[in-house]
C-alpha cells in the first residue's frame, strides 16, 4: 500500500500513538486533557498524504528541500502545523518538545507502514517525500513557535518597562524631597546620586519601550510640531554639557532650523548621537554639531575625533542590542542596552528621513536628514 493511503486509513492509529507521546512531555502536558494532546494531528497528517499524493517535479522537490514550499491558500492564512505550534508555546511547551513530537512521529508512521506492508516491499520514493513533508511541517512549526515565543517576550518586556516607571518616578520624587532639605552634605551627596541614577534608569527604559514598540510592529510614536531645531537642540546640548563638564561640546547654525517635526524625539536622537560621541571618541577633542537648513530638508551632524570604526562595525552599527568598543578596547559595561543608535534611526524614519555613518582616520561622523515637514504615505502634511 502506499504511504498516503496507509496514513489516510490508519490515521486514528497514527494519532492515538502521538497523544500517546504527547502525554510524556512534561510538565506541560501533565494537565492536558485528549483532544489537546491530539491538537492539529490529523490535520497535520491529512496534509502529508494530501503532499505524498500530489505530483511533484524535481525543482518543486529541490524548493521545498530548501523551505521554499508554497504558500498556503489565502483562504487558510496557517497551515495546521504553524497553529500546533501556537498553540503548544501557549500550553508551555519547550521548542525541544515541538520538535520530538514530529521525531516520533516520523519514526511512528515509518514503522507501522513498513510493518503493514510485511511481503511487499515498501516505495523508497514515498519514504523520500514522507521525510520531505515532515521537514516541511517542522519548519513551519519552529517558525511560528519562535514567533509566538518573541511576540509573547516582547510584549512581557514592555509591561515590565511600563510598570516599572511608577515606582521609579517615586523614588526620583523622593530623591529631589531630600535633595531640598538642605540636610547636610552626606544627605544631599546621597540624593543627587538617586536622582542622577534614576534618570539613568528612566532613559533605559524609555529605549526598552521604543524597542518593544517597533518589534510588536507598532513603530516609534512622532507628534510633529512647528518646532526651531536650533533652539530645541540648544536646551539639549546644555543638558549634555551639565552631565558632562569635562567635555566640550560644539553646537554650529547654519540657515533656517524650523520645521513640522516632533522636538522631544529629535532631542532623543541627538541625546544618543552625542552620548555615543562622548563614549567611544577622544576624550580630549570636542564632539560637534552641525545644523544646517536646505530648501526642503534638515540635516545634522554629530561628529568627533577618534579612531575609525572598521567596515564590519558600519554595517551592523544600527542594528540593535550591539555595543561597541571603548578607547580602550572593551566593551562598556555601564548598564547600555545597546539600543541607542538603533532607536535613533528609526525615530528618522518614522519623521520619513534618513541617518548615516561615515568614519576614517580624522573623524567619525552620523547624519540625520529630514524632510522639513513630515508627509504620510498619501503625501498630505502632518501636524
Amino acid at each position: 500500500m502506499r504511504l498516503a493511503n496507509f496514513i489516510l486509513r490508519d490515521v486514528e492509529r497514527i494519532v492515538a500513538q502521538w497523544e500517546g507521546f504527547a502525554a510524556t512531555l512534561l510538565p506541560a502536558a501533565a494537565a492536558m486533557e485528549s483532544l489537546a494532546l491530539r491538537d492539529h494531528a490529523h490535520q497535520i497528517l491529512e496534509a502529508v498524504a494530501k503532499d505524498l499524493a500530489a505530483p511533484q517535479t524535481r525543482e518543486a522537490q529541490a524548493e521545498k528541500s530548501m523551505g521554499r514550499a508554497p504558500s498556503p491558500p489565502l483562504a487558510a492564512p496557517e497551515t495546521a502545523a504553524q497553529t500546533h505550534a501556537v498553540l503548544r508555546a501557549r500550553s508551555g511547551f519547550d521548542i525541544n518538545q515541538l520538535v520530538a513530537e514530529y521525531r516520533a512521529l516520523r519514526a511512528s508512521v515509518l514503522r507501522l507502514w513498513i510493518d503493514d506492508c510485511q511481503t511487499e516491499i515498501p516505495h523508497l520514493d514515498d519514504i523520500v517525500r514522507f521525510n520531505e513533508a515532515i521537514d516541511q511541517a517542522l519548519a513551519e512549526s519552529v517558525g511560528f513557535y519562535s514567533a509566538q515565543v518573541d511576540q509573547s517576550r516582547d510584549l512581557f518586556l514592555g509591561m515590565l518597562g511600563h510598570d516599572m516607571r511608577s515606582p521609579l518616578q517615586t523614588i526620583q520624587m523622593t530623591a529631589v524631597y531630600l535633595s531640598a532639605l538642605n540636610a547636610g552634605e552626606k544627605i544631599s551627596g546621597a540624593a543627587s546620586r538617586l536622582i542622577s541614577s534614576g534618570a539613568r534608569m528612566h532613559a533605559l527604559l524609555d529605549d526598552l519601550l521604543d524597542f518593544n514598540r517597533i518589534k510588536l510592529g507598532l513603530g516609534i510614536n512622532v507628534v510633529p510640531a512647528n518646532v526651531n531645531l536650533s533652539t530645541t537642540f540648544s536646551d539639549e546640548i546644555d543638558r549634555l554639557r551639565a552631565a558632562h563638564p569635562g567635555r566640550e561640546i560644539n553646537l554650529e547654525v547654519l540657515g533656517n532650523t524650523e520645521g513640522v517635526l516632533d522636538g522631544r524625539r529629535l532631542q532623543q536622537v541627538l541625546c544618543n548621537l552625542v552620548m555615543n560621541a562622548i563614549k567611544y571618541g577622544a576624550p580630549d577633542a570636542p564632539v560637534s554639531v552641525v545644523i544646517t537648513g536646505g530648501a526642503a530638508e534638515l540635516r545634522f551632524d554629530v561628529k568627533n575625533r577618534g579612531p575609525a570604526i572598521d567596515q564590519s562595525t558600519l554595517d551592523r552599527i544600527f542594528e540593535p542590542l550591539k555595543r561597541g568598543l571603548d578607547e580602550a578596547n572593551t566593551y562598556d559595561a555601564d548598564g547600555n542596552l545597546g539600543l541607542g543608535l538603533y532607536i535613533a534611526r528609526e525615530i528618522a524614519k518614522a519623521h520619513g528621513g534618513e541617518i548615516e555613518v561615515r568614519s576614517n582616520n580624522t573623524e567619525t561622523a552620523f547624519t540625520v536628514r529630514l524632510p522639513r515637514t513630515k508627509t504620510n504615505q498619501s503625501g498630505s502634511v502632518s501636524r
